[in-house]
């Protein structure tokens, strides 16, 4: 894994679990054939580096939602049957 590349990963996405799990499955995608969304350096760049490269080039960015999901009457947190 390319130390430069991290670095630049985390200054756009400075949230460690964040970057881990975007990492994690955009190189499970790489792995399963997706195409990279942008030219790898050679035809051989290991699949973590360009998903680095990926993140640090702002190709893939993460969206996160800080409401509460809608959750039918019954599965509402501390909602109680009398």
């Amino acid at each position: 894994m390319n130390e430069e590349l991290l670095v630049r990963a985390k200054e756009r996405v400075p949230s460690i679990p964040v970057l881990i799990n975007m990492l994690s499955k955009r190189v499970r995608q790489l792995n399963a054939g997706f195409r990279p969304y942008i030219k790898p350096a050679s035809p051989d760049e290991e699949k973590i580096n360009i998903a680095l490269r990926e993140i640090a080039e702002g190709a893939i960015v993460a969206e996160m939602s800080f409401t509460e999901p809608d959750l039918p009457p019954s599965e509402e947190i501390g909602s109680e049957e009398l």
